[in-house]
């Protein structure tokens, strides 16, 4: 980390979105080191707690749950966890060429409190409500700008970028969901979320996207999943022009669409997408699915979602025999032969339930990562360049592509709690709002509810 940003850098640095636990900044400055490049700094709740606190280190028990994964268990900070994570967890699983663990560069006070002043106007309310730049950080993460080509920005050539939030792509098969819940076994989790999303007022219609499609490998319901992602984009889907965003959800409190919308994003696509008038955004919508299709990018990530064998419903149990606490769960359901379906869990080895929560937490991150895809017209490409070649047969045009995962945070062994209270309101409002005999595989009643909200 020889690169020190002062205040006098902060100016160079420019908001670019962000997420629960990082701010992410896009560089303007002329540094040839910099240029391309993009800055996540950790943010602090403003109720007190961290976020990711760069100057806490990690728990007693998240340091035995991580022991055996390089140094990251004997990390000194959240900060230097969170990169070997990256780098000794998620790389190995999803695969170099699509990950990019990015270089730490120390930050100055000086500077985390001076962009804190410049991005504030530009960052979402209900964001700014919620946490602020973590100040008392030493460091930051310097990573590619994946929503461009290396070098694309002293380039003439576009880059149309797509950023997705796939979510869950699998239904849970674990037996130690409860018979209550039987629902998550034919319901998405994200379609019945969304039923409590707009209870809660937090979006403002169903999205018709089923992260089943996305991951079922079939290219009609691929594409089917690009189009229902494109018409409600919520938090999930956004559009960049040449590393500038030009149409996506802000997310946050009834969700909104910015930017470019109808003509203008047709007009924003004619410098990529050779096609007739009203039918690039169509045919660009093409483009992302066949790509997801042919890559099969999101085969490694399915995997390592799977890793959730026991569902939070399982994995809670061997969460609380970790912290050598009291299963509240078992103790609400007291003594009778329902618990006893969890007697085998609390009978495990202490590293078999190290191993489940440890997955548990692993297929966490890969259900709540974000996926860039990058095209720009074909041309030469380095070897050993991570940048694939793509065809699209409708408008005859063969593109370069490139595809990242990020957003790859390591998840913190205290939220376990939190995942499955979630997981049970989820459920439980679902099943209130949908009535059993409609048929399983449709979010049966939406359409009276939106009716009525």
């Amino acid at each position: 980390m020889e690169v020190v940003l002062g205040q006098q850098d902060a100016a160079d640095w420019v908001y670019r979105g962000e997420g629960a636990v990082n701010l992410v900044l896009a560089y303007i400055g002329s540094s040839p080191a910099l240029v391309g490049k993009v800055l996540r700094i950790q943010k602090a709740q403003r109720n007190g707690s961290k976020c990711a606190n760069g100057s806490a280190s990690l728990s007693t028990h998240e340091c035995l749950l991580w022991k055996d994964n390089a140094d990251l268990g004997s990390s000194p900070t959240r900060e230097i966890a969170a990169r070997l994570y990256v780098q000794h967890v998620m790389i190995p699983l999803l695969g170099a060429k699509h990950v990019d663990a990015g270089i730490p560069v120390l930050v100055s006070r000086e500077f985390l409190e001076s962009v804190e002043k410049n991005v504030l106007s530009q960052r979402p309310a209900w964001r700014v409500n919620a946490a602020k730049v973590d100040s008392l950080c030493h460091s930051a993460l310097i990573i590619s700008d994946h929503s461009i080509f290396p070098h694309g920005v002293l380039k003439a050539e576009p880059c149309i970028s797509v950023e997705i939030k796939p979510k869950c792509g699998f239904l849970p098969f674990s037996r130690f969901i409860a018979e209550k819940n039987a629902n998550k076994r034919i319901i998405s989790r994200f379609r019945m979320h969304q039923v409590l999303k707009l209870h809660q007022k937090e979006i403002s219609q169903i999205s018709e996207y089923d992260p089943l499609d996305l991951f079922s490998g079939s290219k009609d319901r691929i594409q089917k999943a690009i189009k229902d992602l494109f018409t409600t984009p919520q938090n999930n889907f956004r559009i960049f022009l040449n590393g500038s965003l030009i149409f996506g959800g802000l997310g946050g409190g009834m969700d909104r669409t910015s930017f470019a919308t109808g003509e203008a994003l047709e007009d924003a696509l004619k410098c990529l997408i050779q096609a007739d008038n009203c039918l690039h955004t169509m045919s660009f919508l093409q483009l992302v699915s066949e790509t997801i299709f042919k890559s099969k990018v999101l085969d490694r990530l399915l995997e390592v979602q799977k890793l959730d064998v026991f569902d939070i419903e399982g994995a809670l149990h061997a969460y609380y025999d970790i912290m050598s606490q009291p299963c509240m769960v078992c103790r609400n359901l007291g003594e009778d032969t329902v618990s006893h379906r969890y007697a085998s869990l609390h009978s495990l080895p202490l590293d078999e339930s190290l191993k489940i929560v440890k997955d548990y937490l692993i297929a966490a991150t890969a259900k709540d990562c974000s996926l860039m895809i990058s095209f720009r017209p074909k041309g030469d490409v380095d070897p050993g360049s991570p940048v694939s070649d793509v065809y699209l047969d409708s408008t005859d045009q063969s593109f370069d592509y490139k595809a990242f995962f990020i957003d790859l945070d390591m998840k913190p062994l205290k939220k376990m709690e939190h995942y499955y209270e979630l997981d049970q309101k989820i459920v439980s409002y679902y099943n209130q709002m949908v009535k059993p005999e409609h048929e399983p595989n449709k979010v049966a009643g939406i359409e009276a509810y939106n009716s009525v909200y």
